[in-house]
């Protein structure tokens, strides 16, 4: 039996949840997803917890069992709660700044990168002297938010040596030693 597919989802307050089918709506306070189900995987929603269940022990239905609980409960975490994600830019003249939807990077770049966000992700930017930059993601929609910082971080990925780029906050690098060393 799959752990995870096995556990309840509890339903905090002020949270929505519509079974249509083989497609579920999760509406909250900050905003509405749905994902759509394979076959196979049935939700029941009832005293305030969700449950899915399988129709048989196939490897694609234990394999859909776990993916399909965990995505629920993210949808479920993020129209109450909500996501954030932090990227830290390292190194000498790196920059952000926005204006609404456009994030504007100076990363060491002959031009400017300006990225177009989507509008279900809020953007912050924080410069303080002797800092390092860093960009805040916030979102209901844990996968989109993900992909955006992930696109933002390949603009300049940390480098092992002195660890320049663009780096999750908290992420640990593994750092090589130089020539001299």
């Amino acid at each position: 039996m799959s752990r995870i597919g096995k556990n309840p989802i509890a339903l905090p307050q002020g949270v929505e949840v519509k079974v249509d089918g083989n497609v579920v709506t999760v509406k909250g306070k900050l905003g509405e997803l749905t994902q759509e189900l394979t076959s196979g995987i049935t939700v029941k929603v009832e005293d305030g917890t969700i449950t899915l269940e399988r129709s048989s022990d196939s490897k694609d239905h234990r394999a859909a069992h776990g993916l399909y609980r965990a995505l629920i409960n993210n949808m479920v975490e993020g129209v109450s709660k909500g996501f954030t994600k932090e990227l830290e830019l390292v190194g000498v003249g790196y920059r952000a700044s926005n204006q609404g939807q456009k994030l504007d990077l100076a990363l060491g770049f002959s031009h400017n990168i300006i990225l177009d966000l989507a509008p279900e992700v809020k953007v912050e930017t924080v410069s303080e002297k002797g800092k390092n930059p860093i960009v805040k993601l916030t979102s209901h929609d844990k996968q989109l938010v993900g992909q955006v910082a992930a696109k933002i971080r390949s603009f300049r990925k940390p480098e092992p040596y002195k660890g320049k780029g663009i780096k999750f906050v908290g992420e640990v690098l593994r750092r090589k030693a130089g020539k001299s060393a």
